[in-house]
């Protein structure tokens, strides 16, 4: 068993697209938007074949995303290196992601940072 992909629901669906292409190298299907309800939703596709469906809707909610907060907290993104966890940082805090922690070693051997990404929802940056 694997799994199939993972969803999040956006305000900005394209903004949010482009994050994800721009930093991470996803790939986006052509979208689909449901003209009924409103709804909109792409498909991202990373080099190792993990996804991530970008969704909107018409009228979402849209709370304060705390780090303390029950449920998914962050999506981690593997990404080699410890010199390239150190550049991805940098270069996601020089266009203004705020790092909330690292890069660092964790208690349990991780090497990542952290970052506040889009629409404020937390992003690993790993080995």
């Amino acid at each position: 068993m694997r799994i199939e992909h993972i969803a999040m629901y956006v305000t900005d669906l394209e903004g949010a697209r482009a994050f994800f292409e721009r930093y991470f190298g996803a790939v986006s299907n052509n979208g689909y938007h449901n003209q009924n309800t409103g709804f909109r939703s792409y498909f991202l596709t990373f080099e190792d074949g993990a996804r991530l469906e970008l969704m909107n809707r018409p009228l979402m909610e849209d709370p304060e995303k705390t780090s303390g907060r029950t449920g998914f907290i962050h999506l981690a993104f593997s990404v080699g290196s410890r010199e390239a966890v150190n550049r991805l940082t940098e270069r996601l805090v020089q266009d203004g992601y705020p790092c909330i922690s690292g890069p660092r070693t964790t208690g349990d051997g991780y090497y990542e940072s952290c970052v506040v990404g889009i629409e404020g929802n937390q992003i690993e940056i790993t080995i």
